[in-house]
């Protein structure tokens, strides 16, 4: 059994080895500062990205918590009647 997964992990470690490479390979190509100015460029996007994902989880953070407060308002109007 350890032998497959042996084998298994030797194959993930090949495809990622050639994804690495294909990668390098296209920032080789480009002029040194090009690479590095589009490199930064993804860098700052992908932090955009995330700034709008880490808004997002706490907006809905507060719906729900606005939700559980709007509920226990209704709860407590339905005990008053």
């Amino acid at each position: 059994m350890q032998n497959g997964r042996d084998s298994i992990r030797e194959v993930a470690n090949a495809v990622c080895d050639g994804v690495r490479q294909v990668g390098d390979a296209s920032y080789a190509i480009l002029p040194k500062d090009l690479a590095h100015a589009l490199g930064n460029a993804k860098k700052a996007v992908l932090g955009q990205i995330r700034c709008v994902v880490d808004w997002e989880m706490s907006w809905i953070d507060d719906r729900v918590a606005g939700g559980d407060r709007m509920r226990e308002e209704w709860r407590q109007k339905c005990r008053q009647t």
